[in-house]
């Protein structure tokens, strides 16, 4: 069995490249990255621009403003490089399963068997430039090195000509050139090798191993193994999170909701960029706001349906924070979205189209913004007498039917038109009219019908007239258990200007009302 192969994904400048993708408007200015505060802060990255003009990490920003006054400076972003990192192990879990964490901007991935997805001329070239087109894609300008060696993969990642490909065999020569530190050896042995003369990583790799396990012991022989081209330690493959995060420090504290509105449209399109990639959509949304001076404050958003869309998600955190302001000024956020499989939708050759999944998912999540998650959802009779009565479940609309079906036809049917809220009216009846709390009497008739004025009904239905035919009562109670019983009479009635309604009366309170139009 051959050698097992590993890539490198190496993004240089690993700081700046953080930064940068979280404000790419600033990729074409004069831009350093400084860590530390106050006099003791110093350049760890600068963009191409600002190096021109001799800015070099170190120095601190006095120094770096000496050379050039308009220079803009940033501090490091521990939300900004630990999203950039996310996005790199994201890069490299779509072309492998087995991904290992290296460091800042250092990823490296196992290639073996990924060159049969290329059948080129050279397979593996092809996979380095696949790579590194994914990493463009999300921000971060990246290197690609593959050998059969981690040491290897990272020098060959390091190289300005990227992809390189070290082939099977031949990483010790690769290495030999380099100088001994890039093992970094401990210090006693860094000083041992250089009492006897060693320079290069291929001087010790000349040496026999049995000499330097019995001189230099287990670490002395872990490095002469490293320096043939070999592996003494396998990939060790990362366990993915359970969210997408991203998020970033401010340089101003920020107290109004617009401005804060801004830079989170920016964080929420790299992050469904990101679900995007894996194929997966956002079930919830966590934002985390970290407040002037050292406030803390983290609040969640349920979503009805899993969602890609920006502007739903954005819409959903400014309600949010419009319902409930956090009281001081934002100097830091980031959200956590929580993953989930989009709903899937079977299209039909002959039948009707489906909804859109993603399209219904954003239309919920909007209503849920707009009118509360206790008011969207689809109606369901609830186990009880009242006509009334119903019980809200999730909206989740079957698939349409594979064949187009035809309309039913009709069976002479009346279809019955509720009135919500009840019409409340004044009916007329001939003898002694019962009591608020008694009971109807059998031989009870109705004579007329008219509705009672106000605000509330003046745009509604309007019944008036004499009782032609009425067929009742028919006597209701539910939860006679409870103080909050239900008692009632129903009545269908057909009035002199030829409509047929249904009526009740209230026990408890004795009064009428309309509770549906016959059609």
């Amino acid at each position: 069995m051959g050698a097992s192969r590993l890539a490198c994904l190496l993004v240089p400048l690993f700081p700046l490249a953080a930064r940068l993708r979280s404000e790419p408007e600033l990729i074409r200015e004069a831009l350093a990255v400084l860590a530390g505060s106050g006099t003791a802060a110093r350049v760890v990255a600068a963009t191409r621009l600002a190096r021109r003009a001799g800015i070099r990490p170190g120095q601190t920003l006095a120094q770096a403003r000496a050379l050039m006054p308009r220079l803009i400076a940033r501090a490091r972003d521990e939300e900004c490089e630990r999203a950039a990192q996310e996005a790199l192990f994201e890069v490299a879990e779509s072309f492998s399963p087995r991904v290992e964490d290296a460091g800042e901007g250092l990823v490296y991935l196992d290639a073996d068997g990924l060159e049969w997805h290329f059948p080129g001329e050279f397979p593996e070239r092809d996979l380095g430039r696949a790579i590194l087109c994914a990493a463009d894609a999300c921000g971060l300008p990246a290197r690609v090195g593959i050998a059969s060696s981690k040491l290897a993969a990272r020098v060959a990642a390091a190289q300005p000509s990227s992809p390189t490909v070290v082939a099977v065999g031949e990483e010790a020569s690769f290495l030999a050139p380099l100088p001994l530190s890039r093992l970094s050896p401990a210090l006693e042995i860094a000083t041992t090798l250089h009492r006897w003369g060693l320079k290069t990583v291929g001087d010790l790799a000349r040496l026999p191993d049995s000499e330097i396990a019995s001189r230099l012991g287990a670490d002395g022989r872990a490095l002469h193994t490293i320096a043939r081209g070999l592996d003494p330690r396998p990939l060790m493959p990362r366990q993915p999170p359970p969210s997408f995060r991203e998020g970033m420090s401010l340089e101003w504290p920020l107290v109004a909701l617009e401005p804060f509105l801004f830079v989170a449209r920016a964080a929420l399109e790299r992050v469904v960029e990101r679900l995007a990639a894996r194929g997966l959509s956002c079930r919830r949304l966590d934002l985390s706001l970290q407040l002037e001076p050292d406030g803390f404050h983290q609040r969640g958003i349920d979503l009805p349906a899993p969602t890609r869309e920006v502007k739903t998600l954005l819409t959903l955190v400014r309600l949010e924070l419009e319902a409930r302001p956090h009281g001081a000024p934002v100097v830091g956020f980031h959200f956590d979205a929580h993953p989930d499989r989009p709903r899937q939708a079977q299209l039909s050759l002959f039948g009707p189209e489906a909804l859109s999944p993603d399209r219904l998912a954003a239309t919920l999540a909007r209503l849920f913004a707009l009118l509360g998650p206790d008011r969207v959802g689809s109606p369901r009779p609830a186990d009880e007498h009242r006509p009334e009565g119903f019980a809200l479940v999730e909206y989740n609309p079957p698939p349409p039917p594979e064949v187009r079906r035809e309309p039913p036809r009709g069976h002479g049917l009346l279809a019955v038109r509720v009135l919500r809220p009840p019409l409340p009216l004044e009916v007329l009846v001939t003898g002694e009219p019962p009591r608020p709390g008694d009971e109807t009497p059998p031989d009870l008739r109705l004579l007329s019908v008219r509705s009672l004025e106000s605000e509330e009904t003046a745009k509604r239905p309007r019944l008036h007239g004499r009782v032609r035919v009425a067929s009742g009562p028919w006597e209701l109670e539910e939860q006679w258990w409870n103080e909050g019983r239900t008692e009632r009479d129903y009545w269908d009635v057909e009035l002199s200007n030829g409509g047929v309604y249904r009526l009740y009366r209230d026990r408890p309170t004795g009064e009428w009302f309309a509770d549906g139009v016959y059609d």
